[in-house]
């Protein structure tokens, strides 16, 4: 009864906002007043709120407790392209039913008008409802057919030239790999319009517990749409990220190209993996999901003491179990970490030879802070070998019964132990449909134990369809189980293992759709103990 009250007390307050009179609303204020008055369960009443961010975010909980937000027939407009919803430090926090925008959009679009005769340079004209030219940023700017299907995505590099408020020149383009960009030709570019400070990605969740994000629709976000670091135990139940449908966009105009700029679903250090359960990811920028842990550079190993430059911040503590790999890619037996002290600055030594490393650019930037590491045993560790922290990979997570795709990159993407991918749908990935590998040059660990692939269908993958990869050509993964899958497409090998030491591959349907038949469909490679059968 009292929750009841405080309800029907804000709904008049607010006089019961619709979607057809979105005014500014402090959102914020509106939930700290419940939560303020002891309500466990917040409920936002029904409507749609034009919303001005606070400290970049437009709505915001901190140290939260043992709360639920409904927010049922709920949409967010953001006015700024900046952090949406911000989560930190909170335990057993529910918010379901969110729906997000932003107005303006994160990215604008257009029709390509002319190309150079060089193909590296685009003349774009703006399209009617879309934000300025003035506003584009170089972020991946996106090739679509005029029916709106993905051509190429994305250019990363480029330069910018303002003809006039709805003409945009994109120059300084590496051909694409076929070269097929046509006059008449759409395209997505990310934008930024944000006075009040950026805070990338839509949904920012840090250092949480037991966090469950429910029946929240995302159609646009600065960067990511789901971000979750130093979580443990999170929660994604029938959340959805698509292109919004123009019969209820918030300007009449062309169907929008793109959702999100970047990743769908993007989970980093976590204790325990996130459950992503049920949920959609299509046309955003880059990967569906990726789960992942940090490895850290070694420069130098002196019997059970390692120097270690960590990659922007040090997530390994004292009794962590870690994952150690020589710089030519042999995983060594795992050690567990005695302690963990600061110890200044990469000198310019070795500063100067991170880049003789297959590292990124902008990897190698945030190499500036060493540790000095020390291991319960002695271990030989060559200049550029990594360390990761097992605890902090996602380990245990899930991905099950999500629809994924329309995406330029990877459907899933897994750096972690003992997870379940299993009853998706992947249709349309660019790259591969499921992949299973750490990644050197991102400084992404870690090696898969105990991993279960299952049941799931995948459709026109761009590349491998199942693919298991170590650092290098050693069995770095363990137990690895690729059963029941049903793969569609033209792409051989459709499975691809590379570097495991036990699993099962069997039962798996794959099917050539243009005609061929399926020469090695499955192809294994420095392999230990892994059985093909069915």
């Amino acid at each position: 009864m009292k929750q009841k009250l405080m309800t029907l007390m804000i709904t008049a307050l607010i006089g019961g906002l619709s979607s057809q009179s979105a005014e500014l609303f402090d959102l914020q204020k509106l939930v700290d007043r419940q939560m303020a008055a002891g309500e466990t369960v917040v409920t936002i009443p029904p409507g749609c709120y034009r919303v001005v961010p606070q400290n970049k975010a437009h709505l915001k909980f901190f140290g939260v407790s043992e709360v639920t937000i409904i927010a049922d027939g709920v949409e967010m407009i953001c006015t700024e392209t900046t952090r949406a919803l911000t989560i930190e430090n909170c335990t057993n926090l529910t918010v379901r039913g969110l729906t997000i925008d932003y107005d303006p959009l994160p990215y604008t679009q257009g029709k390509i008008i002319e190309i150079s005769p060089d193909r590296k340079s685009h003349t774009i004209q703006i399209a009617e409802g879309y934000p300025s030219a003035a506003l584009a940023q170089v972020l991946k700017h996106a090739v679509f057919s005029p029916d709106g299907a993905l051509k190429y995505g994305n250019y990363y590099q480029f330069k910018l030239e303002v003809l006039a408020e709805n003409i945009l020149k994109i120059s300084g383009l590496e051909r694409a790999k076929d070269g097929n960009e046509q006059v008449g030709d759409l395209v997505a570019i990310g934008i930024r319009h944000a006075p009040g400070g950026f805070e990338p990605h839509a949904v920012g969740c840090d250092g949480s517990k037991n966090t469950v994000l429910e029946n929240i629709t995302l159609y646009a976000s600065p960067v990511f749409g789901f971000l979750e670091t130093h979580c443990d135990g999170s929660t994604y139940r029938n959340c959805r990220i698509d292109r919004r449908p123009p019969e209820t966009d918030l300007v009449k105009r062309e169907p929008r190209l793109r959702s999100l700029n970047a990743d769908a679903y993007h989970s980093k250090f976590a204790k325990k993996g996130p459950q992503i359960l049920g949920c959609t990811g299509r046309w955003q920028g880059d990967d569906c999901v990726n789960v992942c842990g940090a490895y850290h550079l070694i420069t130098k190993a002196t019997a059970d003491t390692l120097r270690v430059l960590a990659k922007q911040s040090m997530d390994i503590e004292p009794g962590d179990p870690v994952e150690l790999v020589t710089v030519d890619g042999r995983r060594i037996p795992d050690a567990k970490v005695l302690s963990v002290t600061r110890s200044g600055k990469a000198s310019s030594e070795e500063t100067a030879s991170l880049k003789k490393l297959p590292l990124l650019a902008r990897i190698q930037r945030f190499l500036t802070d060493a540790y000095e590491i020390k291991l319960d045993r002695s271990v030989e560790l060559p200049f550029g070998s990594v360390i990761g922290s097992m605890n902090r990979m996602g380990n245990g997570f899930a991905v099950k019964n999500c629809t994924f795709g329309d995406t330029r990159s990877r459907g899933i993407l897994a750096k972690a132990s003992f997870g379940e991918i299993s009853g998706n749908i992947l249709t349309n990935c660019g790259m591969q449909a499921i992949k299973i590998a750490p990644e050197y040059q991102w400084l992404e660990s870690g090696h898969s134990s105990g991993m279960v692939i299952s049941n799931n269908t995948i459709i026109n993958s761009g590349m491998e369809a199942i693919h298991i990869h170590a650092l290098k050509d050693y069995p770095a993964h363990k137990d690895i189980i690729i059963i029941g899958n049903t793969i569609r497409g033209d792409v051989c090998p459709a499975i691809s293992i590379v570097g495991v030491n036990g699993g099962t591959v069997q039962s798996n349907i794959i099917e050539r759709t243009d005609g061929g038949r399926a020469t090695f469909p499955i192809v294994l490679e420095h392999c230990e103990n892994v059985m093909v059968k069915d």
